[in-house]
């Protein structure tokens, strides 16, 4: 079992949020008519700020404005209709919630104009390497990165953990020449992107700590996806008790961040996960004779 010391996520408009003394949930917010698990549920200003707050209510602490479904299949949409959808969202949220919103976007245009109406963190699914003004963009705003790991539209290395810091390092080169900050950055290794069979996935899973190597905070995002159809035979709206499983089990690697889209049900996974790992520290610092947990870590 992993868990890392305390960190501070810097975002933008001076916001920060503390990672790995506890798990923090982002809550999926799609404003899109054709999203594998929740397609058109949302995607209207009022539903999805509806959806936002009730989302906040449950436990989120992050909320993930997205405007084009990244589904394999999925149709593009031109960057004004990516930020019609988006923008009133963000804007209508940043009045309304202290929780830290973040721009599901690839886009630099995107994100500079979802920035400027309040958002505090760029979430890009092709990790700086598709249009790499977005790191620019945090060093300028301060808007905090999660950079992931796609394997679309490229080789693949054979080996899923060399194919991870291939493809990662290449992102945090990017984002240092920009002047991005570390204490900007969240690596999220993709999940369901290209990792064509369950079996793909779950090795990634069995080996998430090692990416650790790379010292920075780590996202799981494996919510609803289609390996998890795969293991248990359920329909996307069904799957949220395998990724709540999926939650608690990467929380005991040392992930920091879940992005989902049933919250209630993964706060209460990863509140057991959490508790266990304090209750292991207590255990530990007693046998060592410790007042500082993390002292030995």
């Amino acid at each position: 079992m992993k868990r890392l010391d305390s960190s501070f996520w810097r975002v933008a408009h001076g916001r920060e949020i503390e990672l790995n003394k506890r798990s923090v949930i982002m809550a999926i917010v799609n404003v899109t008519p054709d999203s594998f698990s929740d397609g058109g549920r949302y995607d209207t200003v009022d539903r999805a700020v509806q959806h936002a707050l009730q989302a906040v209510a449950e436990g989120a602490e992050i909320l993930d404005i997205g405007g084009e479904s990244t589904r394999p299949d999925a149709a593009s949409v031109s960057p004004a209709e990516e930020q019609a959808r988006v923008l009133p969202v963000i804007e209508a949220l940043s009045g309304r919630t202290q929780a830290l919103i973040s721009i599901d976007t690839y886009r630099e245009e995107t994100a500079r104009f979802a920035v400027s109406a309040g958002a505090h963190i760029v979430n890009d699914v092709f990790g700086l390497q598709k249009e790499p003004g977005i790191a620019a963009l945090s060093a300028e705003t301060g808007a905090g990165l999660c950079i992931m790991h796609t394997s679309r539209e490229r080789h693949k290395l054979a080996d899923i953990i060399d194919d991870q810091v291939f493809f990662l390092e290449r992102s945090l080169e990017i984002a240092s020449a920009a002047g991005v900050q570390r204490d900007r950055i969240v690596l999220d290794p993709g999940f369901g992107f290209a990792k064509e069979t369950p079996k793909e996935n779950l090795e990634l899973m069995a080996r998430f700590e090692e990416l650790h190597r790379f010292g920075l905070p780590l996202l799981a995002g494996t919510s609803r996806k289609r390996f998890l159809g795969a293991l248990t035979g359920r329909e996307p709206a069904e799957r949220d008790a395998a990724t709540a499983a999926t939650s608690a089990l990467l929380r005991l690697q040392g992930a920091a961040v879940f992005r989902v889209h049933n919250v209630a049900i993964n706060r209460d996974a990863l509140a057991v996960a959490d508790a266990m790992l304090a209750a292991r520290d207590d255990a530990f610092s007693a046998r060592h004779g410790l007042s500082d947990p993390h002292a030995m870590r």
